[in-house]
């Protein structure tokens, strides 16, 4: 299951009903301004009007891949040296690379182990994929809402044989490390003699809070993924770098796993144009980020919410939590028809239950997002919370 489509399914469940995800989705598209639109919020025409730009990316005269070849080839060979490793692997989904990277790995080292983190994608959002199909054990090496410290992973109880990092770890709300202690702690792993992979589906729009380039930030793994649609805006698929000979192998896995797929043309031809347009914007996507999570708590202050809070509270990416001292489902209700009857969407995604009485939901800035200034957001928060019961308009 990908992020999207479990962070969908999600809101459906916590919105209550399945008429309360058609109304958001609804209001979104017929928005005047939001903070993101996304590619699975489009219809199929306006999702083929990427490939336009296709021909500025790549020779559309060439012949078409066949399991692999072509354009795909081209796509690998790109990501290799954009994240400077040896080679890179063409995937249809991040589950299915993680899987093989693990598995791989675990042949060599002799240590089926993985050390994960409670809220890894794998542990959250895979059904045990790593168990059930890849025949590998993870182990937690804590819960809490934050990378692991090196301090935790070198005094670990048993021996593992590779650590996952998710960068940045979605669920604790899209949160990284300082550049000072990712390295400790690759070092603290390094000392027990396990390999490190890293889970950058989210990767490429780490640097700036990291302080590092692509390359850099590889260069500390053994390997690594990539997703090409969470953030690049492709139709989908991902990429496990690393070393030329751990890719091979893990070629040879993705054919068993069916994923050497006959034609991917479409795919790879958006995830070049994604590279192109999308990549070197990204930076720009989180200082904005930050500027709308400030306006964001000041919003909620000036509007006396008793208790509201943006998390991280300066953002790590362009994405981060909103938590706020209601139900999830008081929440979404008053969202979707603050989008119904103003045509400006500030909450897009659904509302969780956090907890009693408390409710979070995702930011997502992107560059429709780049139009919003600080008043526009403490303007739509202000209009928010008089929706909100209790309040008075």
């Amino acid at each position: 299951m990908t992020d999207t489509t479990a962070s969908e399914q999600r809101a459906a469940d916590d919105d209550g009903s399945t008429g309360l995800r058609e109304r958001r989705l609804a209001a979104h598209r017929g928005a005047r301004r939001v903070l993101a639109r996304f590619g699975f919020h489009r219809t199929l025409r306006e999702r083929l009007e990427l490939l336009d730009s296709a021909a500025d990316v790549h020779d559309l005269d060439e012949l078409s891949d066949v399991y692999g070849d072509g354009v795909v080839g081209t796509l690998e060979k790109k990501v290799a040296a954009l994240l400077g490793t040896e080679a890179a692997a063409f995937f249809p989904t991040g589950t299915m690379a993680q899987q093989v990277a693990l598995r791989c790995w675990a042949g060599r080292t002799g240590n089926r182990t993985v050390a994960v983190h409670a809220l890894s994608h794998p542990e959250v959002h895979e059904r045990n994929a790593f168990s059930e199909v890849a025949g590998l054990r993870p182990v937690r090496v804590t819960s809490e809402p934050r990378l692991p410290t090196a301090a935790e992973v070198r005094d670990f109880e048993e021996p593992f044989g590779a650590l996952t990092l998710e960068l940045p770890l979605r669920d604790a709300g899209f949160v990284l490390p300082s550049w000072e202690e990712l390295t400790e702690v690759v070092a603290a792993a390094r000392e027990r003699d396990a390999v490190v992979h890293f889970d950058g589906a989210r990767l490429w729009e780490s640097t700036v809070h990291l302080g590092r380039s692509l390359e850099e930030i590889a260069d500390l793994a053994d390997s690594v993924y990539v997703s090409f649609y969470k953030s690049l805006e492709a139709f989908g698929g991902a990429a496990l770098a690393g070393p030329e000979d751990l890719v091979e192998e893990a070629k040879a896995w993705r054919h068993r796993y069916g994923g050497q797929v006959f034609q991917q043309f479409p795919t790879a031809l958006s995830v070049l144009v994604g590279l192109e347009r999308e990549l070197p914007r990204l930076p720009e996507y989180v200082a904005h980020a930050r500027v709308v999570a400030a306006a964001l708590r000041e919003g909620f202050a000036a509007a006396g919410v008793p208790w509201a809070r943006v998390h991280p509270e300066v953002p790590h990416t362009h994405d981060f939590r909103v938590w706020l001292p209601y139900d999830a489902d008081v929440a979404a209700e008053a969202a979707v028809r603050t989008a119904e009857e103003t045509a400006v969407v500030l909450f897009g995604s659904g509302w969780e239950q956090g907890g009693p009485g408390l409710a979070f939901t995702e930011v997502h800035v992107r560059s429709a997002g780049l139009e919003w200034t600080a008043e526009d957001v403490r303007t739509a928060v202000a209009e928010f919370v008089a929706r909100l019961p209790g309040q008075v308009r």
